[in-house]
């Protein structure tokens, strides 16, 4: 059976957490894409660190040493639409984390017109109203390759209208009670 595997964090801190130009610039980055906390923007940014050191490895490499890996990661890359086909390895080291952040199918369901804010994206996600493919996916931070970004749907049928509200009538004047009639004895 073995040993259970050994748990990972998913994300790096920033190595100065409180600088106030990093902060600024996250927290519009937080905001544009609908993300719950910073730990997702943190993940994203470790995502693209770990292609972006790939890449510095490679390209220390000799042109036989890395060929084979850099046609891998680019393919990768180009199948998950991060880079384009024909990119070359110098073109992930200029990468910055919105082409990351737009491959998120929180992002990509608003830019299809599926939720009308990115509040209302990251709910219907959550809740399963968005399928990949005809699978439920409940994640909104789901990195969506090319090819299944044509198979985003509703699972189910949903009315996402805004409904006006009623207008009240205006109030009646209330009519006085009769007050019960006393018999005479």
């Amino acid at each position: 059976m073995g040993d259970p595997r050994k748990l990972r964090n998913k994300t790096e801190r920033p190595k100065k957490l409180w600088d106030m130009d990093r902060l600024t610039h996250d927290k519009a980055l937080k905001t544009e894409y609908g993300l719950k906390n910073m730990r997702e923007l943190w993940r994203a940014t470790a995502e693209l660190k770990k292609y972006r050191r790939e890449a510095r490895r490679l390209l220390s490499l000799t042109e036989e040493g890395r060929r084979d890996d850099a046609k891998k990661i680019l393919k990768k890359m180009a199948r998950m639409g991060i880079l384009k086909d024909g990119s070359v390895l110098d073109d992930v080291l200029s990468l910055e984390v919105r082409v990351v952040l737009e491959r998120r199918l929180q992002t990509i369901v608003l830019r299809k017109g599926l939720a009308q804010s990115t509040r209302q994206s990251r709910q219907l996600i959550t809740h399963g109203f968005i399928a990949v493919g005809g699978k439920i996916v409940s994640r909104p931070g789901y990195l969506v390759e090319v090819e299944e970004e044509s198979k985003i749907s509703h699972s189910k049928p949903i009315d996402l209208s805004v409904r006006e509200p009623k207008a009240e009538e205006p109030a009646k004047p209330a009519e006085p009670k009769e007050a019960p009639k006393q018999e005479a004895a």
